[in-house]
């Protein structure tokens, strides 16, 4: 019993001293960073952005890293990285202000550029990461031969050319809609889903989404005509 107390009180001082590390780290990240855009030229009451635009963007990007169910295993790995270029921003942010402030290091046209340039960029990447969470992963039979076979790589290079049917399309787009409401909740894939899953132009994937969103309508319009034919 002494040693289950004993325990459990390391394990509250471990959380205490973690909450407390934590929020001493955001607020001197964000003094840093808040300096550094006004530095930078950034009016006073906007520069408070920086460090918020800096913050949601890791927070986003480890979420997709680490939740393992959100998107495919190319958009993990592009959170991921991202997520590490975040804290290192975040890093290299607060060390050019402390230098700045310091007297070590002069504001010139390159940090001012940088600093400006950080809302733009993690606007685009962050859009990146939402398309990429929205591509379902390929199945096994759509992915590539492994790379010791070198006559299944000659196969598949022999057969990807090849032209497919219509038929061919709408039973493909069939199973990547089947796969993409499995994973997502019983959402139907997107328009951009099915021409990144079959490799396809956006005419023919915006073609292939409404045939199959007719069909997923088509028994629902067949139910109510049979109960308005009934008597």
């Amino acid at each position: 019993m002494a040693s289950e107390s004993t325990t459990r009180q390391r394990d509250w001082w471990v959380i205490v001293g973690m909450a407390v590390a934590a929020i001493s780290a955001a607020v001197a990240s964000f003094a840093g960073l808040r300096g550094l855009a006004e530095v930078a030229g950034w009016p006073d009451r906007l520069a408070w952005l920086l460090p918020v635009t800096i913050d949601a963007y890791a927070m986003t990007s480890a979420r997709v890293w680490l939740a393992g169910t959100l998107g495919s295993q190319r958009a993990r790995g592009f959170a991921r990285a991202n997520a590490i270029g975040a804290i290192a921003t975040s890093i290299l942010g607060n060390a050019g202000y402390h230098l700045i402030a310091a007297g070590i290091v002069t504001v010139s046209w390159p940090v001012v550029v940088l600093v400006g340039a950080v809302p733009a960029a993690v606007l685009g990447l962050t859009a990146h990461l939402h398309a990429l969470t929205s591509v379902a992963e390929p199945s096994d039979d759509e992915t590539t031969a492994p790379a010791d076979d070198p006559q299944s790589r000659t196969q598949v290079r022999t057969e990807r050319p090849k032209r497919r049917t219509e038929t061919e399309l709408l039973q493909a787009a069939r199973r990547a809609d089947a796969r993409h409401r499995a994973e997502h909740h019983g959402r139907p894939i997107s328009r951009d889903g099915l021409r990144s899953a079959l490799h396809i132009a956006g005419p023919k994937a915006t073609e292939l989404r409404r045939r199959l969103a007719d069909e997923a309508t088509a028994p629902v319009n067949n139910d109510r005509k049979e109960a308005s034919a009934r008597p």
